[in-house]
C-alpha cells in the first residue's frame, strides 16, 4: 500500500507542477487551487508512505517521479523543447529510481 500511495504523490506533484505553471504566478483561480489541493493531496500521500519506507526512498522515489513526469508534461503538452542532454538526464533520473527501489 505504501508504493501505491507513495506512487498516487508522486502524480500528484505532476499535476500540481503543471497547474503551478497554468495559474501564471498563482494569478489564475481555478488552476491556482487545482495546484494547491493536489500539494496538499500530494505531501499527504506521501507522509503515509513514509511511515513504511525509508526517507531517502520516499523522498527520491516521490521526487523522481514528480521530476520525470514534469519533463514529459513540458515535452508532449507544453512543446517545451527535447534535446539528447534533457532525455539523457530524465534516463538518468529513472535508473536512480529503479536502483533506489530495488534497493529498498
Amino acid at each position: 500500500m505504501a508504493w501505491i500511495s507513495l506512487t498516487l504523490a508522486g502524480l500528484l506533484e505532476v499535476i500540481w507542477a503543471f497547474y503551478m505553471k497554468q495559474s501564471h504566478g498563482f494569478t489564475r483561480l481555478v488552476p491556482s487551487v487545482i495546484t494547491l489541493v493536489a500539494m496538499i493531496a500530494s505531501f499527504a500521500l506521501l507522509s503515509f508512505s513514509m511511515r513504511s519506507l525509508p526517507l531517502g526512498t520516499a523522498y527520491t522515489i516521490w521526487t523522481g517521479i514528480g521530476a520525470v513526469g514534469a519533463f514529459l508534461v513540458g515535452l508532449f503538452i507544453l512543446g517545451e523543447p527535447a534535446n539528447g542532454l534533457r532525455i539523457l538526464a530524465a534516463c538518468l533520473i529513472v535508473s536512480g529510481l529503479v536502483l533506489m527501489k530495488m534497493a529498498s
